[in-house]
């Protein structure tokens, strides 16, 4: 079983997943604010900001006013017989593709990102291996994830998340990168949150959003070095880490 912030965080997002997306009127879903995350799976920045930073929307309530979209691919390469390469070795491809699939197989963004958040904070605590113990702690059916993964299907979508990260205007760095309504947020990534509410026009702004939109006052600080994983080499990987059938 998960423990504390893990397993709290996972029972509210599976209640969440019980309602319906959003509280609010269709006119005004239709109006949310674009929020993308271009990532792999084993790159460290990649798993904190899912875990640290990018869960707290579904805990402010800011996911109410975002249509988000994951894209699990990063700083992987296809090669010209359409075989993929990713940047942390085959352990990344394969969790790269089972989060794929659960992404289709799971459309509702509660539901996909219940499993994803779990699987990332395995990669935090270094035991990633372990990922299958996620359908059990979230509670969702492993199944269809796992016959998407063997039976090709997570290769097709895989094929697709790479010419849509490889589409990106400007192109991407690194990773995490994450776009804002259009817009890539760069080393700023951390900070979409008030990105998003500086966005949204559609109604009222959300409560989390008060406080994030004053920050003139705020004293400048140093730039730290950035904590991302860039897309200029690939990692190999002795075997292919196993899952049972």
């Amino acid at each position: 079983m998960a423990s504390g912030r893990g397993a709290t965080f996972l029972l509210l997002l599976f209640s969440l997943s019980c309602v319906s997306l959003s509280s609010l009127p269709l006119t005004e879903a239709s109006k949310k604010v674009q929020l993308e995350l271009y990532y792999e799976t084993l790159c460290p920045y990649c798993s904190r900001f899912i875990v640290n930073f990018l869960s707290k929307i579904f805990i402010d309530g800011l996911i109410d006013i975002v249509d988000l979209n994951l894209v699990p691919y990063g700083n992987a390469r296809v090669a010209s017989n359409g075989t993929i390469t990713c940047q942390h070795g085959t352990n990344e491809c394969l969790l790269n593709t089972i989060e794929a699939c659960a992404i289709s197989k799971w459309p509702d963004v509660k539901k996909h990102f219940r499993f994803i958040y779990c699987v990332e904070k395995l990669v935090v605590a270094h035991t990633y291996t372990e990922w299958e113990t996620c359908f059990q702690k979230t509670g969702l059916e492993s199944k269809a994830v796992l016959d998407c993964y063997r039976n090709g299907n997570g290769q097709k979508l895989e094929l697709s998340y790479a010419a849509e990260t490889d589409a990106l205007q400007p192109p991407h760095k690194y990773v995490p990168w994450v776009v804002v309504d259009g817009k890539p947020l760069y080393d700023d990534y951390e900070k979409f949150e008030t990105e998003v509410c500086k966005v949204y026009k559609a109604g009222d702004q959300p409560e989390a959003c008060k406080g994030l939109l004053d920050v003139t006052t705020l004293p400048l600080k140093v730039k730290e070095q950035r904590q991302v994983c860039f897309a200029d080499g690939l990692a190999s990987s002795p075997k292919l880490i196993s899952f049972t059938a």
